[in-house]
């Protein structure tokens, strides 16, 4: 924890800036000061301040039947059988009810919420940090301040929930960051930072990190406010959490060509958030610390002092996905010593080099490591849906929905096949020798073996089509209006794929039901340029092939994009090229701007991963992450990497048959790796050594496996085995298979 050893290395003016944080000094001159105030930081604006007082499980939508965790449901509510709690009024829902509903959303967007899968026996509201059952329905009463950051342009706009529960350790005073997974709202992180965070009595600062579910309706010039409500942009004003920055004649040329479209905010705010998550994780912190001190620090004339600052509250960083690389990159960019630790979870971890360090598995070097997050994304959006169809990563058992389950998209994955073949980009006469070429390929580019069968799902569910649009347009900070690639976002006809008006319910219900990406809640992939009309991305048919094949064309688009050169010819894009020289370029320019630096300024790190997680294949993220840092920090280093086997990216997939008898929860890690980084910054405890754990899958029948038991996930070990450590050879992580 912060002690008083830090007034002896550093100089006067850091010491009171560190001692005051978001505080104002006044009266120094002269030898005398006056108390400091308590004031927000800078670009914050306040907006509620909210108690939530559940003392009993229900589905009421007031604050004095919901809490700060499960929306007032509890433990029970939580679990996949309960029904969503309904609207008053689904056409309208009040902000309240669409908090409560928001919470149980994404709790169960995180975790496996079934008791096989060991919720409500190995994690869940329920479970103490001591993974027992000693808390009943985990009900959460305490305080919840809302407030918004912005640059004063009116357009980044970042959610700040600050929720301080009744449970709030006065004389330990500690915070947990949790910036949201994905591109989730404020309550993203609830799951991991949050319920880590109230069971051992931090206050917790939530963000969405300019992400988050602002859906713009360009028919209607309608946006999402901060608190989830609905509204024109002009009534929602500075209330709104995005709104596409289209002229009114602009937007009706739009609307006139393409109908029924959609926006969101992480693809379309033309701000490129990912390159402020850092900086907005430490916002996030410094307004926590401005929350407590408006609660519990005495009076100071007509405002609060000042009793909690960076220098007497623990504060870490503990998040998952793309929240686990906002933690890095708050780490990172970090300059005043805000943050005393980080537990990165299955982190985007993007290295900004690849140059003098390499990753090993079992002794021998990969061939893939450390590339951008769109570079390997747009390589999966080519080859993943062929790549399933090969025999080692068949996986028959999941059926999602209508024309997007497995073996319904089999035909269209075999014309992926055919239409690679003819361009040349896949070598092999059948389907059976083009799906091995294109996972061979997947392959060479640092996906593993331990991840063959997560690519059938990550196609199905669009994970690649969706990364492809949305990230593009991010990182070249495209408008809405701009189609890039033939991309666009809609409500389609569950049966047919084509656009349709988004249902008043769907809109209105959004900041609950939606993620923040167009995963089909409410928006899908749209590919314009289809043969016939525009269609989902999963029914497109291609101009270049006349096949329907997932829309390979605009695939082959995105991956220009991401390289700078055709996909098929490798010639160098140019100004009459689709895409353009200069979309590439303001694409990757944008991949720069988010690459991480590798230097965790020697603050004490845990990142966790699972082998088998092909969305963020682990040589791209966590294993080249680790070799970065240790080449960037040398020796003093602080980070250690637990690597968990038979464990993907998603939990809330396993309860799915076939997922159920071959994946455990990486979540049944994160209350270990948040109790192993609390003790070592309290008490000097030893952080575990770098390692794998190895875990064993529940297996039996699909759709039916056995209830998970604590033996098949092991406790992250204080003293791994020789065989289970992770070391480097020269600067090279080696990872034992």
């Amino acid at each position: 924890m912060k002690k008083t050893m830090r007034f002896n290395s550093r100089p006067v003016p850091t010491l009171l800036a560190t001692l005051l944080g978001s505080a104002t000094l006044i009266g120094c001159g002269g030898g005398n000061s006056d108390p400091e105030t308590n004031v927000l930081p800078s670009g914050v604006t306040q907006l509620s301040r909210v108690a939530y007082r559940a003392t009993a499980v229900g589905t009421g939508s007031t604050a004095a039947t919901q809490d700060l965790l499960t929306g007032g449901v509890g433990k029970s509510g939580i679990v996949s059988t309960a029904v969503v709690p309904a609207y008053a009024n689904p056409a309208a829902p009040t902000a309240e009810e669409l908090r409560r509903n928001a919470l149980i959303a994404n709790y169960r967007g995180l975790v496996d919420n079934t008791v096989k899968g060991g919720y409500g026996v190995l994690y869940g509201p329920n479970i103490d940090l001591g993974g027992k059952d000693t808390l009943g329905e985990g009900l959460v009463p305490g305080l919840e301040y809302v407030g918004v950051l912005d640059d004063g342009t009116g357009k980044k706009n970042v959610t700040m929930a600050i929720q301080i529960p009744d449970n709030f350790d006065l004389a330990t005073p500690c915070v947990v960051v949790g910036p949201s997974s994905g591109s989730r709202g404020v309550y993203g992180a609830l799951a991991a930072a949050s319920e880590w965070g109230f069971k051992r009595g931090c206050a917790v600062a939530l963000t969405d990190a300019g992400k988050g579910i602002g859906l713009y309706d360009p028919t209607e010039d309608t946006v999402t406010k901060i608190d989830g409500t609905r509204a024109t942009r002009a009534a929602a004003g500075t209330l709104s959490h995005f709104a596409a920055n289209l002229t009114d004649a602009a937007r009706a040329a739009f609307n006139a060509a393409f109908p029924n479209r959609l926006a969101l905010k992480h693809a379309h705010s033309q701000q490129n958030p990912e390159k402020d998550w850092g900086n907005d994780t430490l916002t996030a912190a410094k307004y926590a610390l401005y929350a407590l001190n408006q609660e519990y620090a005495d009076t100071v004339g007509t405002a609060k002092g000042v009793r909690f600052t960076a220098a007497n509250t623990m504060i870490i960083g503990g998040a998952v996905s793309n929240g686990g690389a906002a933690v890095l990159r708050a780490a990172e960019q970090d300059s005043t010593g805000l943050i005393d630790g980080v537990v990165a979870f299955e982190p985007s971890a993007q290295p900004a080099s690849t140059s003098g360090f390499g990753v090993q598995f079992g002794g021998a070097a990969v061939g893939g490591y450390g590339k951008s997050l769109l570079d390997y994304f747009t390589l999966a959006n080519l080859y993943q849906p062929c790549a399933a169809l090969a025999s080692s990563a068949v996986m028959t058992e999941v059926s999602v929905f209508n024309y997007m389950s497995l073996t319904g998209m089999n035909p269209r994955a075999t014309n992926r096949c055919s239409a690679l073949a003819a361009k040349g980009l896949v070598a092999g006469a059948t389907t059976a020798e083009q799906a091995a070429d294109a996972l061979a390929k997947l392959r060479a580019y640092g996906w593993n073996a331990d991840q063959d069968q997560m690519h059938n799902a990550h196609y199905a569910l669009g994970n690649a089509p969706i990364i492809g649009m949305m990230y593009t347009n991010t990182y070249g900070r495209f408008s809405v209006a701009d189609n890039v690639c033939g991309m666009s976002a809609a409500a389609v006809d569950a049966t047919t794929g084509s656009p349709v008006a988004i249902s008043v319910n769907a809109r209105a219900a959004s900041f609950a039901t939606g993620n923040g990406t167009v995963n089909g809640t409410p928006a899908t992939v749209v590919y314009n340029d289809s043969v016939g009309g525009a269609k989902s991305w999963a029914l497109g048919v291609s101009p270049s092939t006349n096949l329907a094949d997932l829309s390979l064309d605009s695939a082959l688009c995105q991956r220009a994009l991401a390289t700078g050169v055709d996909t098929v010819t490798n010639a160098a894009l140019g100004a009459a090229t689709t895409p353009t020289k200069a979309q590439s370029d303001a694409v990757r320019a944008g991949v720069a701007e988010v690459q991480l630096s590798g230097n965790l300024r020697a603050k004490p790190v845990l990142m966790v991963a699972g082998r088998s997680d092909a969305l963020l294949p682990v040589n791209h993220s966590a294993r080249a992450y680790t070799a970065y840092n240790r080449v960037v920090e040398g020796a003093s280093t602080k980070l250690h990497y637990i690597e968990v086997t038979n464990a993907q990216h998603f939990d809330a997939f396993i309860p799915f048959s076939g997922f159920d008898t071959r994946y455990v929860p990486l979540h049944a890690y994160f209350t270990q790796a948040m109790n192993a980084m609390y003790a070592h910054l309290k008490s000097g405890a030893a952080l575990p050594a770098s390692q794998v754990v190895r875990t064993t899958a529940r297996g039996g029948v699909a759709g039916a496996a056995p209830a998970i038991t604590a033996a098949q996930v092991p406790a992250i070990s204080a003293v791994p085995a020789a065989g289970d450590q992770i070391g480097f050879s020269g600067t090279s992580v080696n990872v034992p298979n």
